[in-house]
């Protein structure tokens, strides 16, 4: 903690300088992000750092698993800050980044692993259809490999229960809106990103 206070103190000193511009002017006009992400709230994965993005980019939803509740789910908090994006804000492009070596798909395919942490259990149910999708699906594989699939996997699923949200399916057949998915890797920075036509992540391609 003593660190993070004296970083603050070093930020407003010295760091704050180079972005007092940007910062005074979306004060007074407001926020216009590029994009709403939904990310993972795992202290590695930091998605201003490996986008690059200023203040006022990037409009974040961070949570356990990077889920997205299908609609109807009793935990409306992620619905609600994603329809204030698209509908206040104007957001047109939401991505659901997913990373490797989540702990919450390792917790989705191992339950037994958070037995005792009721709130989590409760909140990971929301998603468990990624759990489904690896046993029917990727019996065959193990370890790593097991787990880079599933996080992809359950990436998929929360596309899917966006597209359960009314604001989202109204805006779906809108050519500028469109939805996202991301796999960054925490070892070597690269993000994969799903693309519909192959089924499949591949590799960013600016």
């Amino acid at each position: 903690m003593r660190n993070l206070l004296r970083g603050i103190h070093d930020f407003q000193r010295d760091g704050f300088k180079s972005r007092r511009t940007l910062m005074e002017r979306l004060a007074v006009d407001g926020q216009r992000p590029q994009i709403a992400l939904v990310s993972c709230s795992d202290s590695r994965v930091l998605p201003e750092m490996f986008t690059q993005a200023a203040p006022g980019d990037i409009f974040l939803i961070r949570n356990a698993g990077n889920i997205v509740p299908a609609a109807g789910n009793d935990t409306p908090g992620e619905a609600a800050s994603l329809e204030f994006a698209v509908e206040v804000l104007g957001v047109r492009d939401i991505v659901v980044c997913g990373h490797t070596h989540c702990g919450a798909v390792g917790a989705i395919l191992r339950p037994e692993t958070i037995a005792g942490m009721p709130t989590l259990e409760s909140w990971l149910l929301s998603s468990q259809e990624t759990g489904q999708i690896v046993r029917e699906r990727y019996r065959h594989l193990d370890g790593e490999e097991l787990m880079r699939v599933a996080v992809g996997e359950h990436v998929l699923v929360q596309l899917q229960h966006l597209r359960t949200l009314p604001f989202i399916a109204r805006r779906l057949p809108e050519p500028d809106f469109a939805i996202h998915g991301w796999v960054y890797d925490i070892k070597t920075s690269q993000v994969q990103v799903y693309d519909v036509e192959a089924d499949a992540f591949k590799p960013l391609e600016v």
